[in-house]
Protein backbone atom coordinates (compact mmCIF):
# COMPACT_ATOMS: atom_id res chain seq x y z
CA UNK A 1 0.00 0.00 0.00
CA UNK A 2 3.06 2.21 0.14
CA UNK A 3 5.84 3.50 -2.64
CA UNK A 4 8.41 1.04 -0.92
CA UNK A 5 8.80 -1.63 1.56
CA UNK A 6 9.13 -0.13 5.36
CA UNK A 7 8.14 4.21 3.76
CA UNK A 8 4.91 4.41 5.81
CA UNK A 9 4.35 8.31 6.26
CA UNK A 10 7.70 9.01 6.51
CA UNK A 11 8.46 12.70 8.15
CA UNK A 12 5.09 12.93 9.23
CA UNK A 13 6.15 12.42 12.75
CA UNK A 14 8.68 14.78 14.14
CA UNK A 15 10.23 14.31 17.25
CA UNK A 16 10.68 16.77 19.65
CA UNK A 17 14.10 15.37 21.04
CA UNK A 18 14.90 18.31 22.68
CA UNK A 19 11.77 19.50 24.63
CA UNK A 20 12.90 22.16 26.33
CA UNK A 21 13.18 22.58 30.32
CA UNK A 22 10.43 23.83 31.92
CA UNK A 23 12.26 23.32 35.55
CA UNK A 24 15.71 24.82 35.28
CA UNK A 25 16.48 22.61 39.00
CA UNK A 26 15.87 19.91 37.13
CA UNK A 27 19.00 17.50 36.87
CA UNK A 28 20.39 17.17 33.63
CA UNK A 29 21.47 13.52 32.63
CA UNK A 30 23.44 11.93 29.74
CA UNK A 31 21.93 11.88 26.05
CA UNK A 32 22.34 9.51 23.35
CA UNK A 33 20.74 9.49 20.14
CA UNK A 34 21.63 6.90 17.65
CA UNK A 35 20.36 6.98 14.09
CA UNK A 36 20.30 5.28 10.75
CA UNK A 37 18.70 3.54 7.62
CA UNK A 38 16.97 0.35 7.98
CA UNK A 39 14.04 -1.10 5.35
CA UNK A 40 13.72 1.93 2.70
CA UNK A 41 13.65 3.78 6.08
CA UNK A 42 14.88 5.82 9.19
CA UNK A 43 15.26 4.53 12.54
CA UNK A 44 16.50 6.63 15.60
CA UNK A 45 16.61 5.86 19.13
CA UNK A 46 16.89 8.85 21.78
CA UNK A 47 18.23 7.69 25.08
CA UNK A 48 18.50 9.49 28.62
CA UNK A 49 21.10 8.56 31.44
CA UNK A 50 22.72 6.84 29.17
CA UNK A 51 26.50 6.76 28.70
CA UNK A 52 28.53 7.16 25.67
CA UNK A 53 30.81 3.82 25.85
CA UNK A 54 27.40 1.83 25.16
CA UNK A 55 26.92 3.60 21.82
CA UNK A 56 28.91 1.07 19.72
CA UNK A 57 27.42 -2.05 21.75
CA UNK A 58 24.08 -0.91 21.22
CA UNK A 59 24.26 0.33 17.87
CA UNK A 60 25.48 -3.59 16.84
CA UNK A 61 22.47 -4.63 18.87
CA UNK A 62 19.36 -2.03 17.18
CA UNK A 63 21.15 -3.10 13.49
CA UNK A 64 20.86 -6.75 14.41
CA UNK A 65 17.67 -6.56 15.31
CA UNK A 66 16.64 -4.79 12.24
CA UNK A 67 18.38 -6.93 9.81
CA UNK A 68 16.23 -10.09 11.24
CA UNK A 69 12.99 -7.98 11.34
CA UNK A 70 13.98 -7.10 7.59
CA UNK A 71 14.92 -10.68 6.41
CA UNK A 72 11.48 -11.38 7.91
CA UNK A 73 9.53 -8.92 6.52
CA UNK A 74 11.09 -8.03 3.30
CA UNK A 75 9.50 -8.29 0.01
CA UNK A 76 12.42 -6.28 -1.68
CA UNK A 77 14.95 -9.46 -0.93
CA UNK A 78 13.95 -12.58 -2.33
CA UNK A 79 15.29 -14.87 0.48
CA UNK A 80 13.14 -13.13 3.19
CA UNK A 81 10.58 -15.44 5.27
CA UNK A 82 7.85 -13.33 3.57
CA UNK A 83 9.41 -13.32 0.20
CA UNK A 84 9.51 -17.26 0.40
CA UNK A 85 5.92 -17.55 1.24
CA UNK A 86 5.13 -15.37 -1.67
CA UNK A 87 6.31 -17.05 -4.16
CA UNK A 88 4.62 -20.61 -2.60
CA UNK A 89 2.38 -21.19 -5.78
CA UNK A 90 0.33 -24.32 -3.32
CA UNK A 91 -2.85 -23.78 -1.55
CA UNK A 92 -1.52 -26.36 1.21
CA UNK A 93 -0.13 -24.60 5.02
CA UNK A 94 2.96 -22.91 4.61
CA UNK A 95 5.01 -23.48 7.85
CA UNK A 96 6.15 -20.19 9.52
CA UNK A 97 7.25 -18.59 12.56
CA UNK A 98 5.58 -17.83 15.88
CA UNK A 99 6.42 -13.57 14.84
CA UNK A 100 5.19 -14.01 11.52
CA UNK A 101 2.31 -15.90 12.17
CA UNK A 102 1.17 -13.21 15.47
CA UNK A 103 2.20 -10.08 12.62
CA UNK A 104 -0.27 -11.65 10.14
CA UNK A 105 -3.13 -12.46 12.66
CA UNK A 106 -2.84 -8.55 13.98
CA UNK A 107 -3.34 -7.70 10.03
CA UNK A 108 -5.53 -9.52 9.61
CA UNK A 109 -7.55 -8.48 13.04
CA UNK A 110 -7.98 -5.05 11.97
CA UNK A 111 -8.55 -5.53 8.37
CA UNK A 112 -11.79 -7.35 9.32
CA UNK A 113 -12.56 -4.47 12.25
CA UNK A 114 -12.10 -1.91 9.22
CA UNK A 115 -14.16 -3.59 6.78
CA UNK A 116 -11.01 -4.81 4.92
CA UNK A 117 -9.17 -1.18 4.26
CA UNK A 118 -6.06 -2.19 6.08
CA UNK A 119 -5.45 -5.09 3.53
CA UNK A 120 -1.87 -6.47 3.13
CA UNK A 121 -2.35 -8.57 -0.04
CA UNK A 122 -2.65 -5.17 -2.05
CA UNK A 123 0.66 -5.22 -3.94
CA UNK A 124 -0.90 -6.03 -7.13
CA UNK A 125 -2.68 -2.98 -7.29
CA UNK A 126 0.16 -0.74 -5.69
CA UNK A 127 2.29 -2.08 -8.44
CA UNK A 128 -0.17 -1.16 -10.97
CA UNK A 129 -0.25 2.52 -9.87
CA UNK A 130 3.15 2.26 -9.88
CA UNK A 131 3.89 2.94 -6.05
CA UNK A 132 5.95 -1.07 -5.91
CA UNK A 133 9.02 -1.92 -8.16
CA UNK A 134 7.56 -1.05 -11.48
CA UNK A 135 7.58 2.24 -12.49
CA UNK A 136 5.10 5.29 -12.73
CA UNK A 137 2.52 4.46 -15.22
CA UNK A 138 2.23 6.34 -17.99
CA UNK A 139 -1.60 6.80 -18.50
CA UNK A 140 -4.70 5.83 -15.52
CA UNK A 141 -5.13 2.19 -15.14
CA UNK A 142 -8.46 1.13 -17.31
CA UNK A 143 -10.99 -0.51 -15.25
CA UNK A 144 -9.78 -3.77 -16.94
CA UNK A 145 -6.21 -3.51 -15.20
CA UNK A 146 -7.98 -2.87 -12.26
CA UNK A 147 -10.28 -5.53 -12.17
CA UNK A 148 -6.91 -7.98 -12.76
CA UNK A 149 -5.54 -6.42 -10.18
CA UNK A 150 -8.18 -7.00 -7.48
CA UNK A 151 -8.88 -10.60 -8.76
CA UNK A 152 -5.05 -11.20 -7.01
CA UNK A 153 -6.00 -9.47 -3.45
CA UNK A 154 -8.43 -10.03 -0.88
CA UNK A 155 -7.80 -10.85 2.92
CA UNK A 156 -10.40 -13.80 2.76
CA UNK A 157 -7.71 -15.89 0.59
CA UNK A 158 -5.20 -16.08 3.42
CA UNK A 159 -5.76 -17.50 6.99
CA UNK A 160 -3.34 -18.06 9.92
CA UNK A 161 -3.80 -21.80 11.73
CA UNK A 162 -2.13 -22.53 15.05
CA UNK A 163 -1.90 -26.04 16.62
CA UNK A 164 -0.03 -27.87 18.58
CA UNK A 165 2.37 -25.01 19.07
CA UNK A 166 3.19 -24.64 15.39
CA UNK A 167 2.13 -21.75 13.15
CA UNK A 168 1.57 -22.22 9.44
CA UNK A 169 -0.16 -19.42 6.55
CA UNK A 170 -2.48 -20.52 4.26
CA UNK A 171 -3.80 -19.07 0.59
CA UNK A 172 -6.95 -20.45 -0.97
CA UNK A 173 -5.27 -18.42 -3.92
CA UNK A 174 -2.00 -19.74 -5.46
CA UNK A 175 -0.91 -16.28 -6.67
CA UNK A 176 -1.52 -14.02 -3.36
CA UNK A 177 1.08 -12.33 -1.74
CA UNK A 178 1.10 -10.31 1.56
CA UNK A 179 3.06 -7.00 2.06
CA UNK A 180 3.49 -6.34 5.61
CA UNK A 181 4.64 -2.53 4.89
CA UNK A 182 1.33 -1.21 6.12
CA UNK A 183 2.33 -2.71 10.01
CA UNK A 184 6.11 -3.15 9.58
CA UNK A 185 7.29 -0.07 10.98
CA UNK A 186 5.25 -0.65 13.96
CA UNK A 187 6.66 -4.15 14.77
CA UNK A 188 10.38 -3.40 14.49
CA UNK A 189 9.56 -0.17 16.86
CA UNK A 190 8.53 -2.58 19.52
CA UNK A 191 11.41 -4.56 19.06
CA UNK A 192 13.82 -1.98 19.64
CA UNK A 193 11.78 -0.48 22.29
CA UNK A 194 12.28 -4.30 23.54
CA UNK A 195 15.62 -3.94 23.42
CA UNK A 196 16.03 -0.94 25.34
CA UNK A 197 14.35 -2.87 28.23
CA UNK A 198 16.28 -5.65 27.60
CA UNK A 199 19.86 -3.20 28.11
CA UNK A 200 18.06 -1.99 31.21
CA UNK A 201 17.13 0.79 29.44
CA UNK A 202 14.10 2.98 30.85
CA UNK A 203 14.11 5.66 29.10
CA UNK A 204 13.53 6.51 25.88
CA UNK A 205 12.24 7.43 22.42
CA UNK A 206 12.41 4.79 19.80
CA UNK A 207 11.05 5.15 16.05
CA UNK A 208 11.18 3.57 12.29
CA UNK A 209 9.66 5.62 9.87
CA UNK A 210 6.83 7.11 10.84
CA UNK A 211 6.16 4.75 14.52
CA UNK A 212 7.07 5.75 17.52
CA UNK A 213 7.36 4.82 20.90
CA UNK A 214 8.74 6.27 23.99
CA UNK A 215 9.07 5.90 27.78
CA UNK A 216 10.13 7.89 30.79
CA UNK A 217 11.77 10.99 30.87
CA UNK A 218 14.22 12.54 28.51
CA UNK A 219 17.58 14.20 29.67
CA UNK A 220 16.14 17.14 30.97
CA UNK A 221 13.34 15.69 33.09
CA UNK A 222 11.08 16.43 30.79
CA UNK A 223 8.69 14.33 28.90
CA UNK A 224 9.57 12.73 25.37
CA UNK A 225 7.66 14.71 23.18
CA UNK A 226 6.01 14.05 20.15
CA UNK A 227 4.66 16.15 16.89
CA UNK A 228 2.08 15.72 14.54
CA UNK A 229 3.13 17.74 11.08
CA UNK A 230 0.79 19.64 9.68
CA UNK A 231 -0.36 17.99 6.72
CA UNK A 232 1.63 19.97 3.63
CA UNK A 233 4.55 19.07 1.77
CA UNK A 234 5.77 22.36 2.11
CA UNK A 235 6.71 23.44 5.13
CA UNK A 236 7.37 21.78 8.77
CA UNK A 237 5.28 22.94 10.77
CA UNK A 238 3.71 21.65 14.13
CA UNK A 239 -0.47 20.61 14.47
CA UNK A 240 -0.76 18.95 17.72
CA UNK A 241 1.74 18.06 20.41
CA UNK A 242 1.42 14.44 22.11
CA UNK A 243 2.77 13.08 25.38
CA UNK A 244 3.05 9.02 24.63
CA UNK A 245 4.99 8.08 27.75
CA UNK A 246 4.72 4.22 27.94
CA UNK A 247 2.82 4.22 24.50
CA UNK A 248 2.92 4.03 20.50
CA UNK A 249 1.90 6.72 17.92
CA UNK A 250 1.82 6.26 14.16
CA UNK A 251 1.30 8.88 11.63
CA UNK A 252 -0.20 7.93 7.92
CA UNK A 253 -0.42 10.88 5.75
CA UNK A 254 -1.31 11.13 2.33
CA UNK A 255 0.04 14.13 1.32
CA UNK A 256 3.76 13.30 0.75
CA UNK A 257 4.22 10.18 -1.15
CA UNK A 258 2.42 11.46 -4.86
CA UNK A 259 2.57 12.16 -8.23
CA UNK A 260 1.00 14.19 -10.86
CA UNK A 261 -0.88 12.24 -13.97
CA UNK A 262 -3.14 13.55 -16.18
CA UNK A 263 -3.59 16.61 -13.89
CA UNK A 264 -4.56 14.75 -11.07
CA UNK A 265 -2.91 14.19 -8.03
CA UNK A 266 -2.57 10.07 -7.29
CA UNK A 267 -1.93 9.06 -4.01
CA UNK A 268 0.06 6.14 -2.87
CA UNK A 269 -2.58 5.06 -0.36
CA UNK A 270 -4.70 2.10 -2.08
CA UNK A 271 -8.77 1.56 -1.59
CA UNK A 272 -8.46 -2.04 -1.77
CA UNK A 273 -12.18 -2.07 -2.85
CA UNK A 274 -12.20 0.14 -5.39
CA UNK A 275 -8.78 -0.47 -6.51
CA UNK A 276 -8.18 2.93 -7.08
CA UNK A 277 -5.37 5.89 -4.68
CA UNK A 278 -8.11 7.76 -2.03
CA UNK A 279 -9.28 11.03 -3.39
CA UNK A 280 -11.40 11.90 0.04
CA UNK A 281 -10.56 15.01 1.94
CA UNK A 282 -9.04 13.17 5.32
CA UNK A 283 -4.99 13.74 5.34
CA UNK A 284 -3.60 12.49 8.05
CA UNK A 285 -4.43 10.02 10.60
CA UNK A 286 -2.40 9.46 13.82
CA UNK A 287 -3.22 6.61 16.18
CA UNK A 288 -1.58 6.07 19.85
CA UNK A 289 -1.94 2.66 20.74
CA UNK A 290 -0.27 0.36 23.49
CA UNK A 291 1.64 -1.69 21.00
CA UNK A 292 3.50 0.51 17.91
CA UNK A 293 2.22 -2.36 15.31
CA UNK A 294 -1.25 -2.05 16.41
CA UNK A 295 -0.93 1.67 15.96
CA UNK A 296 0.56 1.13 12.46
CA UNK A 297 -1.96 -1.19 11.46
CA UNK A 298 -5.03 1.36 12.64
CA UNK A 299 -3.78 4.13 11.28
CA UNK A 300 -3.64 2.96 7.65
CA UNK A 301 -7.03 1.32 7.79
CA UNK A 302 -8.51 5.07 9.08
CA UNK A 303 -6.92 6.11 6.65
CA UNK A 304 -8.26 4.38 3.73
CA UNK A 305 -12.15 4.71 5.38
CA UNK A 306 -12.11 8.41 5.07
CA UNK A 307 -13.25 10.64 7.93
CA UNK A 308 -17.00 9.98 8.90
CA UNK A 309 -15.97 6.31 8.83
CA UNK A 310 -12.70 6.31 10.57
CA UNK A 311 -14.64 8.83 13.08
CA UNK A 312 -17.17 5.50 13.79
CA UNK A 313 -14.20 2.95 13.54
CA UNK A 314 -12.52 4.86 16.56
CA UNK A 315 -15.36 5.34 18.47
CA UNK A 316 -16.68 1.57 17.90
CA UNK A 317 -13.12 0.64 19.00
CA UNK A 318 -12.11 2.99 21.60
CA UNK A 319 -9.35 3.65 19.98
CA UNK A 320 -7.19 7.05 20.72
CA UNK A 321 -7.44 8.91 17.04
CA UNK A 322 -6.59 12.49 15.65
CA UNK A 323 -7.69 13.24 12.50
CA UNK A 324 -6.67 16.15 9.98
CA UNK A 325 -9.21 16.65 6.88
CA UNK A 326 -8.76 19.40 4.20
CA UNK A 327 -11.42 21.90 4.11
CA UNK A 328 -11.11 24.57 1.08
CA UNK A 329 -7.31 26.32 2.03
CA UNK A 330 -7.18 24.99 5.83
CA UNK A 331 -7.47 22.20 7.77
CA UNK A 332 -9.61 21.00 9.91
CA UNK A 333 -8.91 18.36 12.93
CA UNK A 334 -10.88 16.03 15.06
CA UNK A 335 -9.93 13.60 18.11
CA UNK A 336 -11.51 11.16 19.91
CA UNK A 337 -11.60 11.52 23.95
CA UNK A 338 -8.89 8.82 23.98
CA UNK A 339 -6.80 10.69 22.38
CA UNK A 340 -7.44 14.06 24.17
CA UNK A 341 -6.01 12.30 27.10
CA UNK A 342 -2.39 12.32 25.16
CA UNK A 343 -2.38 16.23 24.17
CA UNK A 344 -0.10 18.84 25.57
CA UNK A 345 -1.68 21.62 27.21
CA UNK A 346 -0.68 24.17 24.62
CA UNK A 347 -1.93 22.79 21.82
CA UNK A 348 -5.57 21.29 23.22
Amino acid sequence: MYLRFFLHSWLVVLLLLLAGCDNPDKAVSRSLVLEGKTMGTYWRVSLAGVDSLQEKDLREKIQAQLDADDMLMSTWKNDSALSRFNQYSSTAPYPVSEAMSDIISMALRIGEKTDNAMDITVGPLVNLWGFGPHKIPEKMPDEEQITAAKALTGLHHLRVINASGKQWLQKDLPALSVDLSTIGEGYAADHLARLMEQNGIGRYLVSVGGTVVARGMNSEGNAWRVAIQKPTDRESVIQALVDINGHAISTSGSYLNYYELDGKRISHIINPQTGRPIDHNLVSVSVIATTAMEADGWDTGLMVLGAEKAKQVAEKEGLAVYLITKEGSGFETWMSPQFKTFMLNEYN
